[in-house]
């Protein structure tokens, strides 16, 4: 049965409708892997087991009629931040304790129609805010990697009888996991370790300002924020409504096509949502790249950059160049500016955003000796201290004498750095390869990051420009850095263009393989 987890979507997809398997039993096999591996990952919050057998019941019925969607029978884990009905929905904070929506994300609910099964709901960063999934009001998650080492040991060349050769000697190699605890990334980084470590076949994830891509390249799976406005943001649990896109998280470039298909629609509740037809992004995968221009930003070469990340820079440039495509140096002059932009606009909204948690109509409850008592115990308990933060710095922006210098500023700022982007797209450029974090994933409780919050806002350096100009952006696994840690590649393409990033991705993909993490849990 535990084969039947390391099935892609596509394989799997293709087997239940072949019934060579049936969708009860591949949806058993996940919900044992969750039970054998939760405990020691972190990565699911709530399983839900009676419901996931339910509907791959029903999946079964639709299948044995040769009916069904794209994704019948397809075992997913959801991200804590989309609402589920009845189901435990809470952005992994303590101020939404107990709290079970009435109604359905319509991201979800699209992926329901499709056939899709809901295996449980992923862990991640309280509202979405961080870097490494240590901010859970339920602990953090594990990362399924772990760094090893290559030990090389000499063999001696030994005898038989009168001289009679046995064995040559030499050296020998192994290489020996070590047992320290390392970050999936974040804010999807129980969507990124679930997928990883084979709990689910794919997963949905959000993506303000980089946690759908950054955790995807710690954890060697594929992710995708789309363009804004491409997936409806209606039903998930608001951080910064301007940044804020669903995206999924999968185990190979097709498999983030096939869950994408299903995600993105247009929405009535949704106004930023957009009315413009949704592609079939699995047919853009294989296509050549022979002749597409592949911008290559100066920018993006940051001080301090370890030498492995230019080096898989260079990879990757050399495998889409062997693949036809034309490499052309681009500049993205306002790229310096867009990690401190970034850190005022998103506080400033999620400031507003999380205004309505006071537990008066949901969630936590601290009683007080008045209305605003109750309201100021309420937050203090509920909310986590990433969360305080980014709330404190949000007011303080929005607040008299600051708007201006600081909000309006970083306003200013992001119109620039869209124009950059808009410069280098009419220049002919199709597609743009950066690299996806600045470093492999780091150790849970390091204590550089926990000294200096700036330290792990810096890991979102080469993806929050994506989001403050509205673009998508896909992460996708490129090798494995000297301690045996997967490594990402960005590919950033035009609006609503996110089939020329599957296309280009797979390029990559063909070209460095998959990855998976040795099983130690």
């Amino acid at each position: 049965m535990s084969d039947l987890t390391h099935l892609t979507i596509s394989q799997a997809r293709a087997k239940l409708r072949a019934r060579e398997i049936t969708a009860t039993e591949i949806t058993e096999a996940y919900l044992q892997a969750i039970e054998r591996a939760n405990p020691a990952l972190n990565a699911y919050v709530v399983v839900t087991d009676d419901k996931a057998r339910d509907m791959a019941k029903a999946s079964d019925a639709k299948l044995a009629k040769g009916e069904g969607g794209s994704l019948e029978g397809i075992p997913l884990g959801i991200k804590d931040l989309f609402g589920t009905e009845g189901i435990h929905t809470q952005a992994c904070s303590h101020v939404l304790d107990g709290f079970k929506p009435h109604y359905e994300s319509t991201v979800t609910a699209n992926l329901w129609a499709d056939g899709a099964v809901m295996l449980g709901k992923l862990n991640m960063d309280e509202f979405a805010m961080g870097s490494s999934n240590e901010s859970s009001y339920y602990g953090p998650v594990v990362n399924p990697w772990r760094r090893s080492r290559v030990d090389t040991m000499v063999m001696p060349t030994t005898h038989q009888g009168d001289g009679g050769f046995v064995s040559a000697g030499g050296t020998r190699t192994a290489r020996t996991l070590d047992n320290a605890q390392l970050v999936p990334g974040g804010s999807s980084g129980g969507s990124a370790s679930a997928v990883s470590a084979f709990l689910c076949a794919g997963a949905t994830a959000t993506d303000t300002g980089g946690s759908i891509r950054q955790p995807a390249a710690f954890t060697g799976t594929v992710g995708i924020k789309p363009t804004y406005g491409r997936c409806s943001r209606w039903g998930i649990v608001a951080f910064a409504s301007s940044l804020d896109q669903a995206g999924p998280i999968a185990r190979d470039v097709r498999d983030a096509a096939i869950l994408l298909k299903s995600m993105a629609s247009v929405d009535p509740k949704d106004t930023t949502s957009v009315d413009r037809p949704v592609p079939d992004y699995e047919a853009a995968i294989g296509k050549p790249i022979k002749g597409m221009k592949v911008g290559i930003p100066r920018e993006y070469r940051v001080d301090g950059m370890p030498d492995e990340i230019e080096a898989l820079w260079q990879k990757g440039i050399a495998w889409l160049k062997d693949a036809g495509a034309e490499i052309v140096d681009i500049s993205l002059p306002h790229t310096r500016y867009a990690l401190p932009a970034y850190y005022i606009v998103a506080p400033a909204e999620a400031s507003s955003n999380l205004a309505r948690y006071d537990g008066v109509r949901y969630g936590l409850r601290v009683p007080g000796k008045d209305i605003v008592d109750m309201y100021e115990k309420t937050r203090a308990a509920g909310f986590g201290r990433e969360v305080k933060r980014r709330i404190m710095i949000g007011t303080y922006v929005l607040s008299a004498g600051y708007y201006d210098a600081y909000y309006l500023q970083a306003q200013k700022v992001r119109n620039l750095i869209k124009r950059d982007f808009e410069n280098a797209f009419t220049a002919g450029v199709d597609v743009i390869l950066t690299p996806a974090t600045p470093s492999a994933a780091f150790g849970i409780a390091d204590e550089d990051m926990a000294a200096d919050p700036v330290k792990m806002y810096l890991n979102d350096i080469f993806t929050v420009t994506v989001n403050m100009a509205g673009l998508p952006g896909i992460a996708v696994p490129a090798g494995l850095d000297a301690k045996g840690l997967p490594l990402g590649l960005q590919l950033i393409g035009r609006p609503f263009d996110e089939e020329t990033l599957f296309q280009t991705a797979h390029v990559i993909e063909q070209a460095a393989g998959t990855f998976q993490p040795e099983k130690w849990w």
